[in-house]
């Protein structure tokens, strides 16, 4: 069995568990083995294409949850 294929089965098994105290230990598993980084290295770009989101956002340029699945549905039915 493949890494991929082990890790779709544990995302699936993981999303029908609702046993906290077992969630919580498999957790603790996991967290000795993947540290994530800190910080993830974000090209210049991608900093600028940020910055100019936040600037959109303070001046109320953007959508709901609700309008973004609208469009969604909308193109998906085109």
């Amino acid at each position: 069995m493949s890494a991929q294929n082990i890790k779709t089965l544990l995302h699936e098994s993981i999303e029908n568990i609702n046993d906290e105290d077992f969630l919580f230990a498999v957790k603790q598993i996991l967290d000795r083995k993947y540290l994530p980084l800190d910080q993830p290295k974000l090209s210049k770009e991608q900093i600028q294409r940020i910055e100019e989101s936040k600037q959109q956002i303070k001046q109320g340029q953007f959508l709901t949850n609700e309008q973004a699945d609208k469009l969604v549905e909308k193109w998906l039915n085109e």
